[in-house]
């Protein structure tokens, strides 16, 4: 996704609005959102870290840059319509050993089904967040997203560390 071109990218604008439209009109009081990693991509490319979650976006691609939209559309039905808004910018997900292995960036973006079931149904519990973005990765050694609001907020723990795990197989 992240290669993807503006005619296919610009489809997350229609598809997000309509969802967020559509849970208002339901009166869904909470919408979980799935980012992107992409929406702060070039903060990578530039070696920074920590990446917070309170940074302006900076997207890495067209991808990113669809996905950003769905962030603001977020914080405008939050604030507008007092709806609760949880934007999960996921990182690599993937249960193969194997493309763990294949590249060091993904030792630090990595985030395990189990983690991100754990992020995903504590991001449900929570009662009157307001709008609220979090980094959806597992608890990697050397990650460089900070998932320090999730632990304080959320009570997110991971269980997982990519690296951990590659050790032991």
């Amino acid at each position: 996704m992240p290669t993807s071109t503006w005619r296919r990218s610009r489809t997350c604008h229609p598809c997000s609005y309509n969802v967020f439209e559509a849970a208002r009109q339901a009166n869904v009081r909470k919408i979980i959102y799935a980012s992107t990693n992409h929406v702060s991509g070039w903060r990578e490319v530039l070696g920074e870290s920590p990446i917070t979650p309170n940074l302006p976006v900076r997207p890495d691609s067209l991808y990113g840059v669809g996905k950003a939209f769905g962030e603001a559309l977020g914080q405008f039905y939050s604030d507008r319509y007092e709806v609760s808004v949880i934007c999960l910018r996921i990182g690599t997900f993937t249960e193969d050993p194997q493309a763990r292995n294949s590249e060091d960036r993904i030792l630090r973006t990595w985030c395990s089904p189990r983690d991100l079931a754990q992020l995903v149904a504590r991001s449900l519990e929570v009662k009157n967040l307001g709008f609220q973005i979090f980094y959806g990765i597992s608890g990697n050694t050397r990650r460089f997203w900070d998932i320090g609001n999730a632990q304080e907020l959320l009570g997110y723990r991971p269980q997982d560390n990519a690296e951990v795990l590659l050790k032991a197989e």
